[in-house]
């Protein structure tokens, strides 16, 4: 079924928690690990807007379904990082624009040089390059998922769990867009297809990779990912990349947590 691109503009919204009583983690605070997981998505989620910019510097921002989707999607994401903040805010830990921009910083030219090497690679690729993008999108919005999922289960706090659900809710549909453009896209083209599995298999990496310490990216990925059901996770995301046409038999999602050193 095609994605109906209108009635998800008309029906965004920011995901909800007034209805939570997070002061009661003034008691009953969550463990610290699951907290610095937290606070890993909570600065993957505020860092949406980066990734925005760079994107409006490609092919795929020239396309009104493209630029309608990603302001909502820019939106929504914002939302997501200010709920988790709320979170992270009920136990003492203050995330704000201000760590945002120290974050950036930190990154130095490879913040500033991004956009550029995005608006070269759109232009030397061309339309096939909204097709990568798609495929890439899908790819991380599909981890998304499960890594809420996943540490709603795994935390077992109902609280949080209604929140992650919420979360994941709203990242379905992004998966949907994705995936439903990426399908699409990526039959149309054998050229994108080639593309996509090059960068997907070359370069993709866990959502946060490019911006975080390495030391972070393990503990989330050993927090979330590891044993038999992470792997089981894992797996379920690359089955749905690799029914993407072209993409049979990727497996970039366990492929990556082995680079890790994830235990399986």
């Amino acid at each position: 079924m095609a994605f109906d691109i209108d009635k998800y503009t008309a029906t965004s919204v920011s995901v909800n928690w007034d209805d939570l009583d997070l002061e009661q983690y003034r008691e009953h605070p969550l463990n610290d690990q699951s907290l610095r997981t937290l606070r890993y998505m909570t600065d993957v989620e505020y860092h949406t807007v980066c990734y925005t910019r760079d994107l409006l510097t490609t092919p795929s921002h020239k396309e009104a379904e493209m630029s309608s989707f990603m302001t909502m999607w820019n939106r929504e994401e914002f939302w997501h990082g200010e709920a988790l903040a709320t979170v992270l805010g009920h136990h003492g830990i203050v995330v704000d624009f201000d760590e945002l921009k120290a974050t950036r910083l930190k990154l130095g030219w490879k913040d500033r040089l991004d956009p550029i090497k995005q608006s070269l690679l759109g232009k030397l690729v061309g339309a096939d390059f909204v097709a990568v993008h798609m495929a890439w999108g899908a790819a991380n919005e599909l981890s998304a998922i499960q890594a809420y999922n996943r540490m709603a289960d795994l935390e077992k706090d109902p609280t949080l769990a209604v929140l992650l659900k919420r979360i994941a809710a709203q990242e379905a549909r992004h998966v949907a867009f994705y995936t439903s453009q990426a399908r699409d896209r990526l039959a149309k083209s054998k050229r994108a297809q080639t593309l996509a599995r090059f960068v997907l298999n070359k370069f993709w990496a866990p959502v946060g990779s490019s911006i975080m310490d390495r030391s972070e990216v393990v503990h989330v990925m050993n927090h979330l990912m590891s044993g038999p059901d992470g792997r089981k996770a894992a797996r379920r995301i690359d089955a749905s990349i690799s029914a993407m046409p072209g993409m049979k038999g990727l497996a970039i999602v366990e492929k990556s947590l082995d680079k890790l050193g994830i235990a399986a």
